[in-house]
């Protein structure tokens, strides 16, 4: 459902804090839409503040212009991205723009939220939309009934770990002896695999769970696969579950974010922004920006207030799919990490 987008209240433009949402953009415009429809609904939640919206690629307003824009008409800009797992955009992309605009407009404090990450609220979406796909089948048994998780894939692996921690604790919360984790691309295992395997140990009834913020071409993708795998095993009955994005999950995770950065909470704040070793991945050439603002090009060398207390360990790998699917394995925030950065002279191995 498309809802008109709201104009951000007159008394809050240049004045105060501004929330920027941070969307990853889609070709397909009906995702761009949905969350532009978010943001105007997550006005109309909380209309004392000024919400506006931009997005990593494929739409407008673009990362970096908006965030210029906001730090120059703002006091402070608590920048919140609206996507579920951190790969190379949230742990590369985002802090890049941000410092860009710290550059730029130092007189104005710029805060960075972390991703939705892997919780508890979007582990009580996943088990409602398996709820809903159990009582959708003729036979709602789960013994005999396979569940995949199916996300994006990335060659971070710390993304990747984020979905498999939801599969386990969907695992674990249920009554399913089968919960297993797909990914549409970049890494295994593929969807097709994975349904192979729950059909060869038995399973009647396979529910796929797609792990998507919002539509887009990749959704269109999974519902062509599933209508494959339908013909394949006629003997087995499919549920292709639907993207999410409009539960009252995502918006109560969204007004967290913010009091959290406000009220100065403790790891309220994105772990990658400022970090050195992301630093370090950008200065050898594994960072990217889809749009660069251009005003910095003789700026001195960044410097960062914030000090991690934890370790890094971050695999720099730069894995472009084909159809532009990014994902970047720059930063693995696991806490226990093995650098695998290549070595440099002057650079530890």
């Amino acid at each position: 459902m498309n809802i008109m987008m709201q104009a951000a209240p007159a008394h809050a433009i240049g004045a105060g804090d501004t929330i920027l949402i941070v969307g990853h953009g889609s070709r397909e415009d009906s995702g761009n839409q949905e969350i532009r429809d978010f943001t105007a609904q997550w006005r109309a939640r909380r209309p004392e503040l000024r919400i506006e919206l931009c997005f990593i690629e494929f739409a407008p307003p673009e990362l970096n212009a908006a965030l210029l824009d906001a730090a120059r008409t703002s006091n402070r800009v608590l920048v919140v991205p609206l996507i579920l797992n951190a790969a190379g955009h949230v742990k590369m992309e985002i802090p890049e723009a941000v410092e860009q605009a710290r550059l730029a407009c130092p007189q104005t404090e710029i805060l960075l939220a972390p991703h939705l990450t892997a919780c508890d609220p979007i582990l009580a979406i996943l088990k409602r939309r398996l709820r809903k796909a159990m009582n959708a089948l003729d036979m709602p048994d789960p013994t005999t009934t396979g569940v995949v998780v199916l996300g994006r894939g990335s060659s971070d692996r710390g993304a990747n770990g984020e979905m498999a921690k939801m599969a386990r604790w969907l695992l674990e919360e249920g009554d399913h002896e089968l919960v297993d984790l797909a990914f549409t691309g970049i890494t295994w295992p593929r969807l097709e695999k994975v349904v192979q395997r729950q059909v060869l140990l038995g399973m009647r009834q396979v529910v796929v769970l797609p792990y998507y913020l919002y539509t887009g071409t990749l959704m269109q993708r999974i519902h062509r696969q599933v209508e494959h795998l339908r013909s394949q095993y006629p003997q087995v009955r499919f549920f292709c579950g639907e993207h999410f994005g409009f539960e009252k999950e995502i918006f109560e995770l969204m007004d967290q974010r913010v009091a959290d950065l406000r009220a100065g909470v403790p790891d309220s704040r994105l772990p990658c922004d400022g970090c050195s070793y992301r630093e370090i991945a950008h200065d050898m050439g594994h960072g990217h920006s889809h749009a660069h603002t251009h005003e910095h090009a003789h700026a001195p060398a960044h410097t960062h207030e914030q000090t991690h207390k934890h370790e890094h360990g971050h695999a720099h790998e730069h894995d472009h799919a084909h159809g532009h699917e990014h994902a970047h394995a720059h930063h693995d925030h696991d806490h226990d990490h093995v650098h695998a950065l290549p070595h440099t002279e002057g650079q530890g191995a």
